[in-house]
Order: C-alpha cells, then sequence, then structure tokens
C-alpha cells in the first residue's frame, strides 16, 4: 500500500494541523453516475490530485460513479474547479457548495465501494439514464402548489425532523437501505399522480426516480442540486422558502441553517432544538437531538447512564465496548 495515497495522521494531529490553518475553506458537494471501468485506479489518482490541493473530505467511487462531500482551500478552488475539465469521472458534475461554511472535514477519504449510495438494489431495478425530470428551485415551488402534487422527502427519518418541505412524505426510515421499498408502498396506487422527490443534494433522487420509473410511476420529478442548491438559490433569488427548518449534512457540522423555524426537540428535556450532537459515550454512539442546557449538563451524552459511562477511565470504557461487541 502507497502511503502517499492514504492518511496516516492520528485525529489529535488532524485536528492540530486544521487548527493551524490560515486560510477559509469552501465546504462543497457534486456526483456524477457515469460508468468507471477501474475505480481504484481513478480513486489513487484522484486523491494525489487533491491532497496536493489539502482537499479534506469523504468520497466514494464505485463502477457507477463517484459521490463527493469535500472542504477545499479558497487559494486552491480555481485549480480545483480545473480538475472537473480534465478527469472524465468528473466532467458534468455539478458542484454544490454549501449553505454555511464552517470545519466540515478532517482528513480527505477517497474510498472503492459498491454503490455510491447504499439502497442495496440491483442493476435490473432501475435505469439510471431513465429518471425524473430536474426541476430548479422556482420550478420546484410551482409545483409544490398543484393540489394533485405529492412530495416524498428521500432521505432518512432523522434528517427530516430537524428540516423538510411542508407538507412532505417522510418515510419512518433510519437508514437507505430501507427508503427505496418503503416509499413505493407509501405510494402505492399513486402511480399516475405527479410526485416531487427531494434530499440533501440530490444524489439520492437520481437512483429513486430511476427506481420509481421502472416500478411504474409516470410522472416522477426531483429537486435540482437538493436542498443545498435550494437554499442557496432562496438567499440569491430572494425565493420564498417552501423548505422549513435546517438542512442536516453528513459532515462535522450537522446542519446548516435555512430557515428560523425550530422543528425538533431535545430527546431529554424535550423542550424545541435541532442540534445534532453524537453521544460521547462511544457504546452508545446515537445521533441525537439536543438543546444547549442538556448539552451542558448531560456533557454531549444522549442520557445519565451513558454520561456515567463516558466518565469513566478509558481502560474501563474499552473493557465495556469490548463486552458489547461480543454479545
Amino acid at each position: 500500500m502507497d502511503k502517499n495515497l492514504y492518511n496516516t495522521l492520528d485525529k489529535q494531529q488532524l485536528l492540530k494541523r486544521l487548527s493551524n490553518e490560515k486560510f477559509d475553506r469552501v465546504t462543497c458537494s457534486f456526483y456524477n453516475y457515469i460508468k468507471i471501468k477501474d475505480p481504484t485506479k481513478n480513486r489513487d489518482k484522484l486523491y494525489e490530485q487533491l491532497n496536493k490541493m489539502q482537499v479534506l473530505g469523504r468520497i466514494y467511487i464505485a463502477k457507477e460513479g463517484i459521490n463527493a462531500q469535500i472542504s477545499v482551500p479558497v487559494q486552491h478552488w480555481q485549480a480545483f474547479n480545473k480538475i472537473f475539465t480534465e478527469n472524465k469521472m468528473l466532467q458534468g458534475a455539478y458542484i454544490n457548495k454549501a449553505i454555511e461554511d464552517g470545519i466540515s472535514f478532517f482528513k480527505l477519504a477517497i474510498k472503492v465501494k459498491k454503490e455510491i449510495v447504499v439502497f442495496g438494489i440491483t442493476g435490473n431495478e432501475y435505469d439510471i439514464d431513465i429518471k425524473g425530470m430536474h426541476l430548479e428551485p422556482e420550478e420546484f415551488n410551482v409545483e409544490l402548489q398543484k393540489s394533485d402534487t405529492i412530495i416524498v422527502d428521500m432521505r432518512n427519518k432523522y434528517e427530516s425532523e430537524v428540516g423538510k418541505f411542508e407538507n412532505a412524505i417522510i418515510p419512518d426510515v433510519s437508514n437507505s437501505r430501507e427508503l427505496l421499498s418503503t416509499v413505493k408502498d407509501l405510494l402505492k396506487g399513486k402511480t399516475h399522480e405527479t410526485i416531487l422527490l427531494y434530499c440533501t443534494g440530490g444524489i439520492r433522487c437520481e437512483k429513486a426516480s430511476a427506481y420509481l420509473i421502472q416500478n411504474g410511476f409516470s410522472d416522477v420529478k426531483q429537486l435540482k442540486g437538493g436542498v443545498v442548491n435550494y437554499a442557496n438559490q432562496v438567499k440569491e433569488k430572494n425565493i420564498d422558502s417552501k423548505f422549513i427548518g435546517k438542512n442536516f449534512v453528513f459532515d462535522a457540522r450537522l446542519g446548516e441553517r435555512v430557515t428560523d423555524d425550530i422543528l425538533g426537540q431535545c430527546l431529554i428535556c424535550h423542550k424545541p432544538a435541532d442540534t445534532h450532537t453524537d453521544c460521547r459515550n462511544q457504546i452508545c454512539h446515537q445521533l441525537f437531538i439536543h438543546c444547549e442546557e442538556c448539552r451542558i449538563n448531560y456533557e454531549g451524552c444522549c442520557s445519565q447512564k451513558c454520561q456515567d459511562i463516558a466518565s469513566l477511565p478509558i481502560a474501563e470504557q474499552r473493557i465495556l465496548r469490548k463486552k458489547k461487541l461480543r454479545k
């Protein structure tokens, strides 16, 4: 294994390096469904290019395409964009800038996967070349006003707890593998109605819309660039936002504010709140919503029990973790 093609620093070293940076970063995402013959070769080439630019983030490459969420130093933004004109794997991909910047990633990780979004469906269950029509935010708003339109949130339930489009159908799922079959069941008998799909950045809707079309739905449309593009357009063009609350994101920020609406509630005290955190008890590791008061009182844990465990010496915590793994 070539060490130059993988991160070799531990978390503390990464955090120190990040804290010493004297420049700003741009957080962004992109995806591209495109056939890739040799994902590993493309992975190594891309890692080498991005690492030289000090790009951080998480990228998945598979034979079906690429999915990326990254943080780019501002001084390398033009050089980063140039890669898109030179690398066939990236040509045609739409770059989605984050709604809010901040510390999003600590290292660069590029992994070869079977799927760039894990839906767990086979190739004969969809045709990625036959997918739902892309709608710009203003067009999406127009469709939302029609009485015969059904809007579906193509995200996990914990994402919609802090932000969603009004009147959207929210699938009761916690992982992507359950999402497509659940949505199909929820839309049973509605194959001839207009279906509007949305997700964080658009990638989940690409395959989801193709899957629904393959399953007999005749009028499927999707929000171009997802909530990220929608929120950016709301700010830039002063569009009336039909999305309320926060947009959940899968990086250290865990959310971007779109409107001032607070949809969630604290897991502990049940007061209005919409800040997600990862329980500090590594045995629990639950993603949950907390208010500021409970975050302080429970020291970043989701319960008194987890707080007690997180307060134990590291050696004792490791013993407890091993016991749980054996069960």
